[in-house]
């Protein structure tokens, strides 16, 4: 017999009875609040149809996510297996209930991990699932799941709704003609769904693909982008079409936290260096610290908000990324440094109030050292949420705590969930509500606070800060195009 799946309403609060009382009234506050989506990886063409559909439960919960193949990745289950696609086009198991089997036979794996929290939530409140998922009822639960994204209430703009997502944005490259965004727009569709400017593919020159991405550049603005000057003609102006879409904020990855200024001699040497194939690792650090720089330049310039994210190994399992590309649960945290790294940004940049510089890492040893004096200091610096592996109800604990006491909570930006699996956003934003009013109504256990404040900041951790340093406090649609 199997057992009855249920969601504690009180799960994540602590079990001190007064605490646990004053962040149910906390979290009930703010529980039912639009869910504000400033930056993640959510595909726009889900909403560009109005007839679109998340395909099979497999296609939904397991092939796309790196936050669930990573773990059955871990355990020796191949991804082929889990029908994630070669790059050479090579078998892979095609059967979805087989793999979605596989998933249900290790579920117990996410007991406890913040992916099997979300999942856990999604099945039960989204699609009804009444049973736990194991290998038992894992057929009867894929049927259960089948036949509800068959339904219209089911489909992406539907869900969109129900969610009560008042804006979602995306993560759109540079050479992306937005066309997309511009069907969901045309189509008279409520729904705000904004592009996100992300010019990695072409900024970072060891970038994988990086001459297909400047050809693809090329393409798009018209012109053979062959130096750094053509480089940054073409991004300020794709810049300008990504704003007159919507568009918020920038989007940057990098190694570590580098800037440094360049002249235009040298960064048109290491451009033309990499277009021969002889750009070295230091050429390509001290080109994307460049660029850094430029594109601070340009945020103070048109007003995007530039977002910065630091210390990811990507690809470290270099076997999987010759097989199967980029994005597969491989990247690893490394150590990072702030203070020294971008002192010559900030020296430029960092006084200026039309620059909203967001950063975010994955060394959560900075926050107190680093991030915290730094966001409490220079008026253009805001510190992101907990990102990636400490996206979670430990992870927000641990962020709250050693950013509060120097940057105040009003130099951070509340919460963004960063996803692919789109169904998965309330409960991400759920776990961080759930998470920040019990760590205000710690602070008024503690008589740190009254519960006047905690409200504030409750409400402003989990809607006002967000929309404030996206700029989304006033969203409206451009005129259709």
């Amino acid at each position: 017999m199997t057992e009855h799946w249920q969601l504690d309403p009180d799960r994540y609060f602590d079990p001190n009875p007064s605490q646990r009382r004053i962040a149910r009234e906390l979290y009930e506050m703010v529980a039912e609040l639009p869910i504000v989506s400033p930056h993640g990886h959510v595909a726009p063409r889900l909403f560009s149809d109005e007839n679109a559909t998340f395909g099979t439960p497999t296609d939904m919960f397991i092939i796309p996510d790196h936050y669930v193949f990573r773990m059955l990745y871990s355990q020796g289950i191949a991804l082929e297996d889990l029908g994630v696609p070669r790059i050479d086009g090579g078998a892979v198991e095609k059967d979805h209930r087989k793999i979605w089997q596989i998933f249900a036979e290790n579920f117990y794996l996410f007991r406890g991990t913040p992916s099997g929290g979300w999942l856990r939530q999604e099945l039960v409140e989204v699609f009804g699932v009444t049973e736990k998922l194991n290998g038992e009822t894992g057929q009867s639960i894929y049927d259960q799941v089948e036949a509800k994204l068959a339904s219209p209430e089911f489909k992406p703009r539907k869900l969109f709704e129900r969610f009560n997502i008042e804006v979602l944005c995306t993560t759109d490259a540079a050479s992306d003609t937005l066309a997309e965004h511009q069907a969901i727009r045309d189509s008279g569709w409520s729904g705000v769904v904004l592009p996100t400017f992300r010019p990695d593919a072409v900024v970072n020159l060891d970038a994988p693909g990086w001459r297909a991405s400047l050809q693809a550049l090329s393409d798009v603005v018209g012109y053979d982008v062959a130096g750094y000057k053509t480089l940054i003609q073409a991004l300020e102006e794709r810049r300008v079409f990504f704003k007159s879409m919507g568009a918020r904020a920038t989007d940057h990855a990098a190694f570590t936290a580098t800037t440094g200024e360049l002249s235009e001699a040298e960064a048109e040497m290491l451009f033309a260096l990499a277009l021969k194939g002889e750009a070295t690792a230091e050429d390509a650090a001290r080109f994307t610290g460049h660029m850094l720089m430029e594109m601070a330049r340009m945020s103070v310039e048109d007003g995007l908000v530039m977002q910065v994210h630091v210390g990811s190994f990507r690809n470290h399992n270099t076997k999987l990324f010759s097989m199967f590309g980029a994005d597969m649960g491989a990247d690893m945290p490394i150590a990072a440094e702030f203070t020294r790294n971008i002192h010559p940004l900030v020296s430029k940049f960092g006084n200026d109030p039309r620059l909203t510089l967001i950063l975010f890492n994955l060394d959560e040893d900075t926050y107190a050292r680093e991030l915290a004096p730094l966001a409490g200091h220079y008026p253009a610096i805001k510190i992101g949420p907990p990102w990636w592996f400490h996206d979670s109800v430990n992870g927000v604990r641990r962020y709250l705590d050693r950013v509060m006491e120097t940057a105040g909570i009003y130099n951070t930006v509340g919460f963004n969930d960063d996803t692919r699996a789109f169904p998965s956003i309330p409960a991400r934003h759920d776990v961080w509500r759930r998470a920040a009013a019990n760590w205000a109504a710690g602070l008024v256990v503690r008589g740190m606070i009254d519960m006047d404040d905690a409200q504030e900041m409750v409400g402003a951790l989990a809607y006002g800060l967000a929309k404030k340093a996206y700029k989304l406090t006033e969203i409206a649609w451009p005129a259709a195009g």
